[in-house]
């Protein structure tokens, strides 16, 4: 990078933190924060204060989940799901807590710096497709232990054009 380019990247970086601590966005350098400050710029929600839980919020007030790759295919990749104790205890933390406690999931890809991709899927629809997904895993946890115990499933791009709606 030339000198000219590397100054501006520095000015930029900076400006882009200063932005988002005068307007309590938190950090858009950590993990893929800047990618949910812009998918709510651009949805029209509420960024979530806590880097925890919900993404963003809706227009009504509802809590909502944000899926991003930057692959040549659109996916949504949800890791670090605890395991509970019993599988009863994992349903019913996949339905009240994790997956259903989001009225929505939006799923975006982006090249570079540019949204290409944008779906929204419904709570009902991601339990329904990646439950059975999450049983398995749970399932198998003790027969193929793993250094990291929790479970990581992924929304497919067949999944996400058959039963999402395309917003872009």
């Amino acid at each position: 990078m030339n000198k000219k380019d590397s100054k501006k990247y520095i000015q930029l970086y900076t400006a882009l933190g200063r932005l988002c601590e005068k307007n309590n966005l938190g950090d858009p350098f950590s993990y893929a924060r800047s990618k949910e400050i812009y998918l709510a710029i651009y949805l029209k929600h509420e960024v979530s204060k806590t880097y925890s839980g919900a993404d963003a919020f809706e227009k009504n007030g509802k809590p909502c989940e944000y899926k991003s790759t930057i692959g040549k295919n659109i996916e949504g990749y949800y890791n670090g799901i605890s395991v509970q104790k019993s599988l009863k205890a994992q349903k019913k933390y996949i339905i009240k807590e994790k997956l259903g406690a989001y009225s929505h999931h939006y799923f975006s890809r982006f090249d570079g710096p540019k949204l290409v991709e944008l779906y929204v899927m419904d709570s009902k629809t991601v339990i329904k497709l990646l439950l059975p997904k999450i049983i398995k895993k749970w399932k198998t946890r003790t027969t193929r232990p793993t250094k990291d115990p929790r479970i990581g499933v992924t929304m497919s791009s067949s999944e996400i054009h058959q039963y999402g709606k395309r917003l872009l």
